[in-house]
């Protein structure tokens, strides 16, 4: 019991709910790109495909990336079970630094003059995700109101 009350924990500041909410608008395109074929993405199967052909990433390990980044952007939106969102979506950018972006060094490639996109987006997830990992949901979370309903039961 103690392990879900640390969970659901969160302080009652806005500055996780910044973070949170910033994170998984961000973040929801992208998941919604892989899962959904939505914002001219090419949907579960496309991604699959793509992740198990050509980036030779085993599907389990693919299926978890799009999960945290699909359904942890709706979980960070809804400040529902936060600190486990974050953690996906975390370990997906340090993911994709380590395999794609770093090659591509630290900055985006907003000239196009450079062979792809680098990391810099990346770490900037990675900070507000960190956030709230730490620190949880903040106001306006169902993560919050879990916590207040565990406090409740003592």
């Amino acid at each position: 019991m103690k392990a879900i009350k640390l969970l659901f924990n969160t302080s009652n500041s806005c500055a996780p709910l910044l973070a949170r909410l910033t994170l998984g608008l961000v973040m929801f395109p992208h998941g919604a790109q892989k899962a959904l074929g939505w914002f001219g993405g090419y949907g579960f199967s496309g991604t699959m495909n793509f992740f198990e052909q050509q980036m030779h990433i085993p599907a389990p390990l693919a299926f978890l990336a799009i999960a945290a980044e699909f359904a942890g952007s709706l979980g960070l939106i809804f400040g529902c079970l936060s600190r486990i969102a974050a953690f996906g979506i975390a370990t997906n950018m340090v993911v994709a630094i380590i395999t794609v972006h770093s090659a591509n060094g630290f900055f985006m490639n907003w000239y196009g003059t450079q062979k792809g996109e680098g990391f810099e987006y990346h770490l900037l997830a990675i900070g507000l995700a960190l956030i709230v990992i730490i620190h949880g949901a903040g106001k306006a979370s169902i993560d919050a109101l879990i916590a207040k309903r565990l406090d409740a039961k003592k």
